[in-house]
């Protein structure tokens, strides 16, 4: 056995001694360490945030739980609280065109202000008009332009009735209209009467009728003419009395608003709307006196609310109160939730809208300051990232339905003015998606151009561990969790490097090491305790491995009642203990596996079985093809390699991918080439190149762990042990109970650079080295394997050489 590669428990103890932390509870660091291990992250932050260019907007990547989002979040409040506060933004009526309202710019918490004042424009409007059109002046002036108006037509019947009677001719009005009728001694004569008459006298009195009736017609004709100009005076008497009026409530707006240039260009459009439909503040007549709720549609008080809406304000974006720039989180990033929509209420049977309905949307309340996205949920919903790169590459915010970008929309709706944007963009997500935007959309390396790296883990020095220390007192003081004496904070370091899989490193996942944090809390507060001890954080540790443990401690039964074939003794020809894991729910679950190999001779392919039943991951058929590679370039060179050869793992349902069995598989096959039984004491784990050295692998502390607890529930002997590649040493952190059975010498940890290394570990066999006849030692492991081969080259050639010569 190679003693020179077996770890001892010193080496791979990884505990801290809290007599290292300067500090006997937590409640003594009072100052904040700042931003943990992520200083090129921050800077690129600061960077981007700074950079005032187009284009220069952030994708902030790393995996979920290091913290990234609510590190980006705080430096952009503490940015945005020293920038000055951006627009205020308004929507009003469009007076030249309805179906697009007017966007009016104002200082901070004055567009508030202004629709304020409007609300009591309309108001005032709503009462004074009214009470203008219903005083006794106005009735007086009205009747006046009326009594004008029938004096004017009375007059013209008057004087057409006098020419009748000197002519003996009666105007009578009839219910059919006006007819001449003749007259004698003062009375109308009947038909008979006028049929009587001498004929000179009818042709008389007919060709006079005829005149005056053309001269009726005249005056008929002038009525509408004279009603015209009569309204027409009316209207003017309506303008005068709203212009005097709205005149005199708008001068002091103007006035107010005289350094807003928009805003007075449009309380004169205002003014001149008013005086437009001046008659629109009034009820019609057929309305006056009706009861509420009687009036015809379109008219009463509802009709007259309905119009004066025009004058009121629509304040979509509110800054008053505000302090710095907008930092805004847009947590559904739908695509009305970014850019706003325009709303519809049903009004008799239909759907209409106005001004007063739109709707901003985050795009909106950031603008002049900063928006922070989930990019996964940003492309997770139509025409969002579509509309996003094109707001950004115009810089405008249009409220677009996205009924209407899609046609489906039949309804009249609005097309409300832009609003220049100036924002800055944050993107949150993981790499994958980063390299994926990068990759495919051409657009994107154009928008964002500034990537912000997170780092995962940091170095595990003396002073970090002191910032680490102050990073959980004040994840405890803003928590409202206990202190930690210095032995709990000891002992969450070390879970920090478990998290990271390195004895070096400490993992900067903030949500785990947290939840870490509060979970001892809660077992320190049950146990009445008033500070969180090593105890109370091991508990946490040994509680969560419980929780997700049903499918592991499963895995585990199976093995033990003998369902899955594992051996943790004895010795087998062609069969070894390899060691995978699974994820699952973010868990890790180590599992050993038997892999088996069995030779015979053949034409030199070696049969990954799970590829061949389509169930090895591409990583894994490459790891049996460079297994292939290594025998062709180790073993008689001068021979074609003449074996069949078979790998599997033995009870696997499942797809197996990755390539940390592949040192396994191949020590498999050299223990069936060259007969050598191999123990089934130790299990072993790594990754193979053609050069025959070991690699690491990922997931080595569970592969560890789990083969341990097989060997420890069966009973430990001394013999049993795993066998990692010398890569992965400082990537081991082991649970405190494997490492003290490791010191008992109950189980051991072996670490091998070369197959021949594992093999000898494996086999107890010398591997051996050619010798200068070129030759290995003829017992030697190779040796034996190579004259295996040599054996299936020999008949190789026979069975060629017969068949020639038949």
């Amino acid at each position: 056995m190679r003693s020179d590669l077996r770890l001892d428990a010193k080496t791979l103890d990884r505990r801290i001694d809290p007599s290292r932390l300067p500090f006997e509870t937590t409640a003594e660091l009072v100052e904040s360490p700042g931003v943990l291990g992520q200083a090129r992250a921050m800077e690129a932050v600061r960077f981007g945030v700074a950079m005032n260019q187009p284009g220069y907007n952030l994708f902030v990547m790393g995996p979920n739980g290091i913290g990234k989002r609510s590190l980006v979040l705080r430096f952009l409040e503490e940015r945005a609280a020293g920038r000055t506060v951006p627009s205020d933004w308004a929507y009003v009526f469009a007076f030249e065109n309805e179906r697009r309202p007017k966007a009016l710019a104002f200082p901070p918490g004055k567009a508030r202000e202004f629709a304020e004042d409007m609300d009591r424009f309309v108001e005032d409007l709503r009462v004074g008009i009214p009470a203008v059109f219903e005083s006794d002046e106005y009735r007086a002036r009205v009747q006046d332009i009326e009594q004008s108006f029938q004096e004017r037509r009375e007059q013209a019947f008057s004087e057409l009735r006098d020419r009748a009677q000197k002519d003996g001719i009666a105007l009578l009005q009839t219910p059919a209209g006006f007819a001449f009728a003749p007259l004698k001694n003062g009375e109308v004569l009947d038909p008979e009467t006028f049929a009587k008459l001498p004929d000179e006298e009818k042709q008389r009195i007919q060709s006079r009728v005829s005149s005056l009736q053309e001269d009726l017609t005249k005056v008929i004709r002038e009525i509408p003419k004279w009603r015209r100009e009569a309204q027409g005076k009316l209207r003017e008497l309506n303008r005068s009395l709203v212009r005097s009026t709205v005149s005199n409530l708008l001068e002091e707006l103007k006035a107010k608003y005289r350094e807003m240039p928009a805003v007075c260009s449009h309380l004169e459009s205002v003014e001149k709307d008013a005086l437009k439909n001046a008659e629109s503040f009034r009820l019609p007549k057929e309305a006056e006196g009706l009861p509420p709720g009687m009036f015809p549609p379109g008219m009463g008080p509802d009709a007259v609310e309905a119009f004066l809406r025009r004058y009121r304000v629509n304040v979509v974006v509110d800054q008053y109160g505000s302090q710095g720039s907008p930092v805004v989180l847009e947590e559904n990033p739908t695509f009305s939730n970014l850019f706003g929509t325009v709303e519809h209420i049903a009004q008799m049977g239909a759907l209409v809208t106005d001004f007063s309905l739109i709707r901003p949307g985050s795009l909106h309340k950031a603008n002049g300051g900063y928006l922070a996205i989930d990019a996964l949920r940003l492309l997770s919903h139509p025409f969002s990232w579509e509309g996003i790169k094109r707001a950004l590459r115009s810089r405008q915010i249009r409220i677009e339905p996205l009924g209407e970008a899609l046609g489906i929309l039949s309804t009249v709706s609005l097309e409300p003015e832009p609003i220049p944007l100036d924002v800055k963009v944050i993107l949150l997500g993981e790499r994958m998606l980063y390299y994926l935007l990068h990759e495919l959309d051409p657009e994107f390396s154009e928008l964002f151009k500034v990537v912000v790296d997170f780092e995962e883990e940091v170095d595990r020095s003396e002073a970090m561990l002191l910032l680490y220390a102050q990073f959980l007192a004040e994840e405890a003081r803003t928590g409202n969790l206990l202190p930690l004496d210095r032995g709990a904070v000891a002992r969450i370091l070390e879970e920090g490097s478990r998290v990271a899989a390195d004895s070096k490193k400490l993992s900067l996942r903030a949500r785990t090491m947290t939840d870490l944090l509060r979970e001892a809390d809660f077992w320190a507060r049950d146990a009445a305790a008033k500070a969180i001890s090593e105890s109370h954080v091991e508990r946490a540790v040994a509680a969560a491995e419980a929780r997700s443990g049903r499918i592991r401690e499963h895995l585990r039964e199976e093995v033990l009642r003998g369902t899955l074939l594992v051996d943790s003794d004895g010795e087998s020809v062609g069969q070894v203990n390899g060691l995978a894991v699974l994820e699952a729910g973010g868990v890790l679950i180590g599992h050993p596996n038997r892999i088996t190999a069995r030779v015979r001779f053949g034409s030199g392919k070696v049969v990954d079985i799970e590829r061949e039943a389509k169930l090895g991951g591409p990583i894994h058929s490459k790891g049996v093809l460079i297994l292939s590679g290594f025998l062709a370039g180790r073993y008689v060179p001068e021979e074609p390699l003449s074996l069949a050869a078979t790998l599997v793992f033995e009870q696997s349902y499942g797809i197996v991918e990755g390539d940390s069995a592949s040192c396994a598989e191949l020590c498999a096959l050299l223990s069936t080439l060259a007969e050598a039984p191999i123990r089934q004491s130790l299990a072993i784990t790594g990754s193979i190149n053609q050069k025959g050295q070991v690699q690491a692998i990922g997931g080595v502390n569970e592969k560890v762990e789990s083969f341990f607890e097989i060997c420890r529930a069966r009973t430990l002997t001394g013999r049993q042990g795993v066998i990692v590649p010398a890569a992965n040493v400082d990537h081991l952190v082991l649970r405190r109970e494997l490492l003290e059975m490791v010191d008992q010498g109950l189980f051991h940890l072996y670490a091998v650079r070369t197959v021949d290394e594992a093999m000898e570990l494996l086999t107890g066999l010398p591997a051996g080295e050619r010798g200068p006849d070129g030759r290995y030692p003829e017992e030697s492991l190779n040796g034996r394997v190579e004259r295996k081969l040599l054996e299936f080259a020999r008949r190789a050639r026979s069975l060629s050489a017969g068949g020639e010569k038949a």
